[in-house]
């Protein structure tokens, strides 16, 4: 799989809550409650092992998850990432 453009990140990276940050691509959500938090970052490992592809996933402050998303394989941003991305964030 080939990295994507620094024009393809920009483009495709527009109006979503997913920002780069190096060579990832970073998203923050804020839950109501620890259990809220913790039920997310359990749907989310249920999408990555369906996608053979695992983000790094932080759950601090007790309601706030970090997900880093990039294809280590590659070096980089793959089509790979920016397909997990949008499936998480048809998650809600």
């Amino acid at each position: 799989m080939t990295r994507l453009s620094d024009e393809e990140l920009r483009d495709r990276l527009a109006g979503s809550r997913w920002r780069r940050d190096g060579e990832t691509i970073v998203e923050d959500r804020k839950f109501d409650d620890f259990a809220a938090a913790l039920a997310f970052v359990a749907a989310v490992g249920a999408l990555a092992e369906e996608a053979n592809h695992h983000p790094d996933i932080f759950l601090h402050d007790w309601n706030q998850v970090r997900l880093t998303l990039s294809t280590h394989s590659e070096g980089g941003l793959t089509e790979r990432d920016l397909s997990l991305a949008r499936q998480i964030d048809g998650m809600g």
